[in-house]
């Protein structure tokens, strides 16, 4: 169905339903959508159609973020406990499960140029694993508080990190060194985008700013009020257009290149009654 403006970019084609509580992430390979939720279930979905596959995984603990490995065969999820779970789709069995770290994985960053993924927890931690072995290669004690959100360029020869602390970092991939700092977000960095064409990087946080920064310098280019509460993720759309979602319940479509909103989507608009915790892009 489509919304009711004439004049709107987005049109809501699908709403699936089957969790019980929050959906906190989500990973698609071009047929399923998997997703997170409170309800302590991964869940598979057909995107064509928007229902529930026979897949589906009951955990102990919460799951809060997702990953496929080794083309979409494995996928690996980290848990509020700490946890990280490997699971096998073929065989739909798990066959690693790893208690490294101590206190909550937020996020799973894979790096496929060096064979690696990245895990971040809550007390600040990231551990750099081998995809192919799944071995732990290295950790990182960041002592930057929770993180939530980490991208990499697109070379992927360096990870940025959105932390508790307000700063987004930036380390290299090789020897994973600190090379550059931002003092982004009062409370807290929660959302970071990466324009590598434009060399410029998006932020959110806590304090529900919208911010642009210039990678070659670290000058803060644009700063705005963008939503009522945190700022829980940011998506490019295209070259034009960026997408940001809130713990205020709403999505906001961006111009990207002079950060001016175009359409609000929320419970108006068949949008969410509750928080918007991640988005993923199906384009």
């Amino acid at each position: 169905m489509n919304s009711t403006s004439d004049a709107s970019i987005v049109h809501h084609c699908l709403t699936i339903r089957g969790h019980a509580g929050a959906i906190y992430a989500m990973e698609h390979d071009g047929r399923f959508l998997y997703s997170a939720a409170a309800d302590k279930f991964v869940t598979r979905w057909d995107l064509a159609s928007g229902t529930q596959d026979k897949f589906a995984i009951k955990f102990e603990d919460v799951p809060y973020c997702l990953a496929f490995l080794r083309n979409n065969s494995l996928l690996v999820v980290g848990t509020n406990s700490g946890k990280l779970h490997v699971f096998d789709l073929e065989t739909r069995t798990e066959i690693k499960c790893f208690h490294q770290h101590k206190t909550a994985l937020f996020n799973i960053t894979v790096n496929k140029v060096n064979k690696q993924f990245y895990t971040a927890d809550a007390d600040g931690n990231i551990s750099v694993w081998c995809s192919e072995t799944l071995g732990l290669l290295l950790s990182i004690p960041l002592n930057c508080g929770k993180i939530r959100r980490m991208v990499l360029d697109e070379k992927e020869a360096f990870l940025y990190i959105a932390a508790q602390s307000g700063h987004i970092l930036q380390v290299d991939t090789q020897y994973f060194n600190l090379i550059l700092t931002f003092d982004a977000h009062h409370g807290g960095a929660t959302a970071i985008y990466l324009d590598s064409q434009n060399n410029v990087l998006y932020s959110g946080g806590k304090d529900a700013f919208l911010k642009c920064w210039d990678l070659t310098n670290g000058k803060l280019l644009h700063s705005l009020p963008a939503h009522n509460f945190v700022i829980y993720d940011i998506l490019a759309l295209s070259e034009d257009l960026l997408a940001t979602v809130s713990r205020d319940k709403s999505i906001k479509i961006w111009n990207k290149k002079v950060l001016q909103v175009i359409e609000k989507v929320d419970a108006f608009k068949q949008g969410h009654h509750h928080s918007v915790n991640q988005l993923v892009y199906l384009g």
